[in-house]
């Protein structure tokens, strides 16, 4: 009931064609503690010890945590130490998704250490029947919070009670 208040006082915070400066998004359901482990599943990976990087191709799913992503290319950074992962750029389509919430993107960049989230290229987000989409989002997957920016669009479908 929480998320969906929170949700809720986000869309209605934001009227629907927002101009360019952005709106704050709650999403809790999108959160992940960035303690927990990284799988990730693809159809190929490619190594590059010299630079550090690993790239996944095909059918490409990451988990952590509660949260899932799927897209079909992944680069993965890894840190100085080349034991962490730094950062990971993902394209050609990006889908996430926890719970009744989910998030879509043509790209995203996502450091795992400190669970920062930049999604862009029509981004929509969505909380059961309610959406807000707009051009770029960036996001702390540690809180739920973030903010849409660019031409912003939001569609609130309200729970109605039951009558007696």
């Amino acid at each position: 009931m929480l998320k969906a208040w929170l949700f809720a006082v986000a869309l209605i915070a934001a009227p629907l064609g927002a101009g360019a400066a952005g709106t704050d998004v709650a999403f809790s359901g999108l959160q992940v503690d960035p303690s927990q482990p990284v799988k990730v599943v693809a159809d190929r990976l490619s190594v590059n010890q010299t630079d550090g990087t690993a790239v996944f191709t095909g059918n490409v799913v990451v988990t952590q945590g509660t949260m899932t992503l799927q897209t079909a290319h992944l680069r993965i950074e890894y840190a100085q130490d080349k034991k962490s992962i730094a950062r990971m750029l993902a394209d050609g389509g990006v889908k996430m998704a926890a719970g009744t919430e989910a998030a879509s993107s043509q790209d995203a960049e996502y450091a795992p250490e400190t669970g920062d989230l930049i999604m862009r290229g029509d981004v929509v987000l969505t909380q059961g029947a309610s959406a807000i989409s707009g051009p770029l989002l960036t996001m702390s997957l540690k809180t739920g919070l973030g903010t849409m920016e660019g031409r912003v669009t939001a569609v609130f479908t309200p729970t109605q009670a039951p009558k007696n």
